[in-house]
């Protein structure tokens, strides 16, 4: 009887589970905290990349940066809330390098209000952020890409808190929008598979970044994570890498409408 499991050659065929070489990567938000170490990442696997950000200069440095250190990057201004300017930025990107491999989104605020004082304004502001501009960003590459006819990759960047609120802290506005990215996700998933592009999704917990200075700064909060976080410590920006760059890589290919719990733990233990 003739086995039905494939022949693999192991050796050429896994050898490039994790080589971008040549893949063009559309970062948004990529100079942020998260964002930077995944756009070395990137380009430290053979990407080119094209950081985006609503300062010019911030995303021209980091490209300058990356430039230096050898690799091929470029940075643009996006303002991710606008439509018109999302669809420029992707095109600008498309004409800078030839196509659109990858969108990794790393675009994300909070503005923290306890329910009683969430403002309409406050409101607006993180779900255009954070889910709006996750839509459009997914819609204007997803186009590009079935255009360049080559599939492709789209990984977002959300939160344990897609998963779980978070006591005696201000987060309508941010849990309900990382959630919905949840969905989102799963959806796109399903209308882009057809054309060979996967979704899917990181969610760290509380990673050292500047967003997290001001409750980090409480000795008390703090501790309390430490606590609940059965590895025992709070996320170093690199450990958000190893999981974004699974998702963007051809490691993944099978691999659509997920979210991976990038957070020590806690999400199994509640």
């Amino acid at each position: 009887m003739t086995s039905i499991t494939p022949k693999i050659d192991f050796q050429n065929e896994l050898s490039g589970l994790f080589n971008l070489q040549g893949q063009v990567a559309f970062i948004p938000g990529g100079y942020g905290g998260i964002g930077e170490a995944i756009a070395w990442g990137l380009a430290m696997s053979g990407a080119k990349v094209m950081i985006a950000g609503r300062s010019l200069e911030k995303s021209e440095g980091l490209a300058s940066q990356l430039s230096e250190a050898g690799f091929d990057a470029k940075g643009i201004a996006v303002d991710a809330t606008s439509v018109t300017d999302i669809k420029r930025a992707v095109q600008d990107t498309a004409a800078a390098f030839g196509r659109i491999d990858i969108l990794m989104n790393c675009v994300g605020t909070q503005i923290e209000q306890p329910l009683l004082d969430v403002t309409e304004e406050a409101f607006d502001e993180v779900y255009q952020v954070n889910l709006k501009s996750a839509m459009f960003l997914a819609q204007a590459v997803a186009k590009q890409q079935i255009s360049d006819g080559n599939g492709g990759k789209q990984v977002h960047l959300l939160s344990v808190r897609s998963q779980f609120g978070l006591r005696n802290r201000g987060y309508s506005a941010y849990c309900s929008t990382k959630g919905g990215m949840v969905m989102l996700i799963k959806q796109h998933a399903m209308e882009l598979a057809p054309h060979g592009i996967t979704v899917n999704g990181v969610a760290p917990t509380f990673v050292y970044t500047e967003m997290i200075r001001h409750v980090m700064e409480n000795d008390e909060f703090r501790q309390g994570l430490l606590d609940r976080i059965p590895l025992g410590r709070i996320a170093d920006p690199k450990d958000i890498v190893g999981p974004s760059l699974f998702f963007c890589a051809p490691a993944s290919g099978f691999v659509t409408g997920q979210t991976m719990y990038v957070d020590g733990g806690i999400t199994s233990s509640q």
